[in-house]
Formats: structure tokens, C-alpha cells, sequence
């Protein structure tokens, strides 16, 4: 399971694009009648992208890490029980002898030394508790980690369900949009025609007035389509964490 990002596949996806984002400012993009597809990333950079950027995601991954820490902590700690011991002293020593001879009373001599005296040693000792507990605290922290693997994945799955669903959220609004925007465009030319008429007296006040109202209600719609349309692109660029630099064109 690939859980994390190396940094060389970051810094390409990001290389791409900003490499397509200033391609997008040479291109000639008519927000009104081509497809918003042509000049967005493709849908699995976004993704990248998102997953890349995402702060929930790198807490996940720093929880991984942690995780994997107190693992290689929990299989290292029967070392605690063994170590090493010395010791050393230095000074002067009162140094006692007998010499014992058969019939003879024991003859006792002593001597003054100056000595440096050391000794070194080991040790091991295991604690009752700690040989019993010591293999569930191991399988404790593999869980931890493979806990914190499973969270780590959810967080990708369910950032990249979101990216999805707001990608095609634009791209339904973006279309929703130019249809809009025809139909305001068609009112608006049957205004000024039925303008003409009725100053002609063609077109009595009523037929003028329902087609002024068809003309207000499109272009009421063509605004609302509008926000909606920025509303659902400024989602997109806050969950990804990149500026696709076309709010400027809802102007």
C-alpha cells in the first residue's frame, strides 16, 4: 500500500502544473462557449495534487511514522534488561596476611599499597511482568500502526471521492452555465426585436410586457448559473490547493 508521496513525484506533479497553468494564460479561453475541460488539469493530478497538499492526510502520515517509532521502541525494550557494570577505585589499601605453620602460633603481616582497583562485569535480568507483557505490547503497537495505515487510507479514499465530485460539479455548472447564457443572449435579442415592434405598434403592452419579463427572469438565472458556477470552481481550487487562474473570466 502505497500510503505516502515521495517528494520527486510532488515536485513533478506540482512542475505540471504550473506548466499547464501558464499554458492556460496563453490560450484563448471563451468561458462562455468552450469546454472547461480543455483547461483544467487532468482529474488524477488534481487528485495528487490534493492528496499532496492536504493537511489531514500529512497528520495521518506523521501518525504512521509515530506509530512505527513506538513499534521499533516496544521490540527493543528487552534490552533494558541487560547491561554492564564496572567499578573502580583508587587509593591507598591496608593489605593483611598470614602465614599458618604446623605447631606454630599464626603469623599475621600487613602491608600499605597504593592500588588502582577495577572490576567489570555483566548482567541480565528479566522481570516476571515484563517476559509476559512484552509480546502483547509488540502485537499492541503493530496494531497501532496498522490502525494508523488504515486511517491514513481512508483520508486518501475519502479526499479523493471529494475531489471527483466537485471536479464534475464544475464541469456541470460550467455547462449549465452556457446553457444559461445562450438563452439570456436569445431573450436579450427578442427584447430589442419586440422594442422595435412595439414602438411600431406591432406588439400590443401585454405581448411586450411578457416578453420583458421572459428577458428579466433569464437574465436573473444567467446570474444565479454564474454563482454557482464560481462557488463550485473556488470549492475546487481550496480543496486542491491550487489557483487555476479563471475566476478572473467570471467578470
Amino acid at each position: 500500500m502505497n500510503r505516502r508521496f515521495s517528494t520527486p513525484i510532488i515536485f513533478f506533479t506540482l512542475l505540471l502544473i504550473q506548466f499547464q497553468g501558464i499554458a492556460q494564460q496563453d490560450k484563448a479561453f471563451d468561458l462562455f462557449k468552450d469546454n472547461i475541460e480543455s483547461i483544467l488539469p487532468p482529474l488524477e493530478t488534481i487528485i495528487d495534487s490534493a492528496i499532496a497538499r492536504n493537511p489531514y492526510v500529512k497528520f495521518r502520515d506523521l501518525q504512521i511514522a509515530m506509530n512505527e517509532q513506538k513499534l521499533s521502541t516496544s521490540r527493543l525494550e528487552w534490552t533494558r534488561d541487560l547491561g554492564f557494570q564496572t567499578d573502580m577505585r583508587y587509593g591507598t589499601f591496608d593489605n593483611f596476611a598470614s602465614n599458618v605453620i604446623a605447631g606454630q602460633n599464626p603469623a599475621l603481616t600487613s602491608t600499605k599499597s597504593t592500588e588502582l582497583n577495577y572490576g567489570v562485569g555483566a548482567y541480565i535480568r528479566i522481570p516476571f511482568y515484563d517476559f509476559l507483557s512484552r509480546r502483547h505490547q509488540v502485537k499492541f503497537a503493530k496494531a497501532e500502526v496498522a490502525q494508523a495505515q488504515s486511517y491514513s487510507l481512508v483520508q486518501r479514499n475519502e479526499l479523493r471521492q471529494l475531489v471527483i465530485k466537485q471536479y464534475n460539479e464544475v464541469i456541470v455548472k460550467h455547462r449549465l452555465l452556457k446553457i444559461k447564457s445562450k438563452y439570456a443572449e436569445t431573450a436579450k435579442i427578442n427584447m430589442e426585436m419586440a422594442e422595435k415592434q412595439f414602438l411600431n405598434g406591432v406588439v400590443n403592452v401585454a405581448e411586450y410586457s411578457s416578453i420583458t419579463e421572459i428577458v428579466s427572469r433569464s437574465e436573473t438565472d444567467f446570474e444565479s448559473s454564474k454563482m454557482e458556477f464560481r462557488t463550485a470552481y473556488m470549492l475546487l481550487e481550496e480543496i486542491v490547493g491550487i489557483k487555476f487562474d479563471l475566476t478572473n473570466k467570471l467578470n
